[in-house]
């Protein structure tokens, strides 16, 4: 029949962006179409993390966060009635998440120095790890001075892409040819306060 097709070689999203791509993957993948779970995966996945480290989670924490809020997503797929609000749905649910995590610390054991003495690290050399935490904490602190309408657009651009550039639209109520100038000048604020130590000029 003419109304079979074979969702592999001509999958629905196929030549769509944006919200429109999300939304075609999520109507396939509530059909259990796992390719289209996979295409969201990869993604919008630095997004969700963007979000996590947004928060101030350290790396392990917020991979912790990002495998937590699509496995949610998994549990849920059947309840977001409109696919269009995907992008919005894991940024609530990231936060909300990343927020948790937070409250609830890292719940790390500390190993008494007899036997952290005979483990083996696969950790960085302490200085560069001390270099490489005072240059984030750095950068998260000027980050975090930068106007609230600034830093919900850099978390939805620096690692989504210029494909991504209509979703960030709609999200944020902007015109879509003034997210690549606004964002521009987003970063310029942070380099300015990132070069200046703590932000105040």
């Amino acid at each position: 029949m003419t109304e079979l097709r074979t969702v592999g070689t001509n999958p629905p999203w196929e030549g769509l962006e944006g919200s429109d791509r999300h939304a075609a993957c999520m109507i396939a993948a509530r059909d259990g179409n796992k390719g289209a779970l996979d295409v969201l995966v990869a993604e919008l996945t630095p997004l969700v993390w963007h979000v996590a480290r947004g928060t101030g989670l350290d790396r392990a924490a917020a991979e912790d966060v990002v495998q937590t809020v699509w496995l949610a997503l998994l549990r849920h797929v059947d309840r977001l009635l409109e696919p269009r609000a995907l992008v919005g749905w894991l940024i609530t649910t990231a936060r909300r998440e990343a927020n948790r995590t937070r409250q609830r610390g890292n719940g790390q054991i500390e190993l008494s120095p007899e036997i952290a003495e005979h483990v083996l690290s696969t950790e960085p050399m302490p200085e560069a790890e001390v270099l490489r935490g005072e240059r984030d904490n750095k950068l998260w602190a000027a980050f975090r001075k930068l106007p609230p309408r600034c830093q919900e657009l850099l978390r939805l651009t620096v690692l989504a892409g210029r494909a991504e550039y209509r979703v960030v639209a709609d999200r944020m109520g902007m015109p879509h040819g003034s997210i690549g100038p606004t964002r521009g000048r987003c970063l310029n604020s942070l380099r300015d306060m990132y070069d200046n130590g703590d932000g105040v000029k």
